[in-house]
This record gives structure tokens, sequence and C-alpha cells, in this order.
């Protein structure tokens, strides 16, 4: 059984076909990435699953069971686009009134927890409208959890959060799934940061599912290659360019030569051709340029 399975789904806005005939699997216990450029159709699929607006076609399963079931609802817990918090109350009212909105018994134990989990405990006193962005965007975390759901919907959780709060997201988001009882479907523009923690990926574009991976399968699928620097980087260009079919330069000016060969090879070589190699490696490349590839019509 998934934690979400959906078949065929479409919606529509007038005679803008937001999202057509879309097909998605989340697994019990993934963090599952979910990627798309913007007007893809990921937060209009976010919006669905949860029921915040309904669907023109297809079907919606959470649990085995129809997303309109009142029970699966129960389990769900969404942050999409910023939570529903009162600027002028602190962290603590604002959570104590979330509590209470769901009738949640021992509201108070329940919300030390919550704040625990998204290591917000020592702001609990903050006035919302002072929290710092990364610290919002965990209070929204925060309120999503209580109620102990099972599934978690955040759209764009790792928005404007700088390098601290992006590694705390990280802590927070395999916290939530450690007891392997939760699942959460996370989309985001910063690749690099979710390929840190996502188990498995979804990759749509103009409403349609492009391809769904786990992250082992996209560490397979994607190409090595072999970067280096040389003391005359633009003679050592041109020779390389001529000798292998994929050459390319980098954003760190390092140079990459994508065919199969060796870091020996390609130092003889050049060595032979009076070119100095000053720096040389294997590596991968890693989800943004696999997506950047999926987009372009590449091979990964």
């Amino acid at each position: 059984m998934f934690a979400v399975e959906i078949k065929n789904l479409s919606k529509s806005f007038g005679e803008k076909q937001a999202v057509s005939g879309l097909d998605m699997t989340v697994p019990m216990g993934a963090i599952y990435g979910f990627i798309g450029e913007n007007g893809s159709g990921k937060s209009t699929t976010e919006k669905m699953i949860c029921g915040l607006i309904p669907k023109s076609g297809g079907s919606i399963k959470l649990y085995g069971r129809d997303h309109t079931d009142i029970d699966v609802r129960s389990s769900l817990g969404v942050l999409i686009e910023a939570p529903g918090c009162f600027p002028s109350l602190t962290v603590w009212d604002n959570m104590m009134l979330e509590a209470a909105n769901l009738g949640i018994e021992n509201a108070e134990e329940a919300v030390i927890k919550m704040l625990k989990t998204v290591r917000m405990e020592g702001a609990a006193g903050n006035k919302y409208k002072n929290c710092s962005l990364g610290m919002k965007q965990r209070v929204g975390i925060a309120m999503a959890l209580l109620g102990d759901p099972t599934l978690l919907v955040l759209d764009e959780p790792l928005n404007g959060l700088d390098a601290d709060g992006m590694r705390i997201m990280r802590e927070v988001f395999l916290d939530v799934i450690a007891d392997g009882k939760r699942s959460i479907i996370v989309s985001s523009h910063l690749l690099g940061e979710l390929q840190k923690v996502a188990t498995h990926y979804g990759i749509i574009r103009h409403g349609r599912m492009i391809c769904e991976l786990t992250a082992d399968e996209l560490d397979a699928s994607c190409r090595t290659y072999v970067a280096l620097r040389a003391r005359d980087m633009k003679r050592a260009k041109g020779l390389l360019f001529e000798k292998y079919s994929r050459v390319e330069e980098d954003e760190a000016e390092y140079i990459r030569v994508y065919d199969k060969t060796t870091p020996e090879e390609i130092v003889t070589f050049l060595y032979e051709k009076g070119i100095v190699v000053t720096e040389i490696m294997t590596d991968k490349i890693g989800l943004e340029e696999y997506y950047t590839d999926l987009m372009n019509g590449g091979k990964s």
C-alpha cells in the first residue's frame, strides 16, 4: 500500500489545463521530492491531494482510501504557501490556537513536543512577526505536525533559508520519517538541498509526470565524468574536444569529460601534448544537472 496513489489526475481552470493525466505514487516512509518548473502543476497537485481544491478527473488515494474520506483527511499535515499564523501573537499562542482548532487533547504537551521536533522550543515566546523566515517555516511545519499526521505535504519549505536553516530543516525531515510511519511530499526548486534528504522523486512538466525514481535509481542514472584543470586550460580544452565526443566547462571552471575514460588516460594524453594537469577527479552529476538534462531532452 502506498501513502499516496494518484491515477490519471486532471485539473482545469477554465480553458487552462493545469494537470493532465498525472500518475504518482508515494511509498510509506518516503521523503518524496516533487520537482518541476514554475507553472508545472506541483502546487495544484498538492492542493488536490489535500482537498483544498477539487479535481477535474482521475483518482487520489491516501493509504488505500479515497482522499475525501474523513478519517484519511485527518491523517494529513499541510504547509502550502505560508503558515496561517497571527503576526502579533507568540509562536506558543499560535500553536495553542491550532491545537484548539484541531481539538487536540493535552494540547500543551503536544505543542511542546512539536516545537522540540522543529528546534523551536527556545523561541516559543517570540512574536511570530519577529521570527526569521527560517523560523516561520519551522513553525509552519510544527503546526502541520500537530495531531500526529501520517502524511506531510510541504510546498517550498526551503525557500529563503540560510545554510543553518537548511541543515535544521533536513534534520527535521529525517526525524519526522524516522519511525517509518510518516511520509513527506516536499516540493522545492533547491534541488541540491532536496537531494540530501529525498528517498524518492517525481518530476512533473506541463501538468504531466515525466518520471518517478528512487534515490538509488537516480544515483545509478547519473552520468560519471572526469573533471580537471590544467596549466593551459584553453589548449587542453581544445585537444580534449578533438579526442572526446562530449567535453564541457562547468561554472567552477573545470573541464569535464563525459566519455568513458579514466583520469590516467587523460593525464597521459595531455602530458604527451606538453600540457600539465594540475587537478583531476571523477564525479557524478547531481539531481540539478539530471533534471536539466531531462528538461532539455538529453540523456543523464
